[in-house]
């Protein structure tokens, strides 16, 4: 007879486990996403959490610029760079807030957005400074490619709004950077 209860038990731990994949899978757009690609910047489709997954991932970006503006204030020798830093210091946590607003207004949501993970800069050398325009390079083309998803999908004005003003500065602020790179390194 236990022998039996213990065969039941587990066979409907595994029934109910592939049935809360299934269900999940099916549901949950950003599920079927995260199954597969890890590294995706698509929003998903446009559904009624659209704007809360581009307010999610915009904090995150947001944040990304910091942890990399940190790195950089204290260790560069260039003072464009430091005055550089200094700025996103000063700019990003007033777009974070606004972000976070949103995010409770809208949808009741006060749970904090977890830190990206950054590069490493590393220490002081002749490429620091190349270091932290690659990542700032390729950070803002992903900033892009976000702008450009959720621009397509939302029909929030706030959001639209927010995406044309992101594209617009990182378009700008991309080329300075592709223009500092070239000067400094010839790349």
């Amino acid at each position: 007879m236990n022998k039996i209860s213990t065969s039941l038990a587990v066979s409907l731990m595994i029934v109910t486990g592939i049935a809360g994949l299934a269900i999940g899978y099916t549901t949950n757009p950003q599920y079927k996403i995260s199954m597969y690609d890890k590294t995706s910047m698509d929003f998903g489709r446009a559904d009624r959490t659209l704007d809360l997954r581009y307010i999610n991932a915009m904090i995150s970006h947001h944040r990304g610029a910091m942890l990399l503006a940190e790195q950089v204030q204290n260790t560069t020798q260039r003072q464009g760079m430091k005055d550089l830093s200094a700025k996103i210091l000063a700019d990003e946590p007033g777009a974070i807030a606004e972000l976070y607003q949103w995010k409770k207004d809208w949808y009741g949501d006060t749970r904090r957005v977890a830190d990206p993970v950054v590069p490493n800069l590393g220490a002081y050398d002749e490429k620091f400074d190349l270091r932290f325009l690659n990542a700032l390079i390729a950070h803002h083309e992903d900033g892009l490619i976000m702008t450009s998803d959720i621009k397509t999908k939302s029909s929030r004005t706030e959001i639209l709004n927010n995406a044309d003003a992101v594209d617009t500065f990182l378009t700008t602020t991309l080329k300075l950077f592709q223009d500092f790179r070239m000067e400094w390194y010839k790349i």
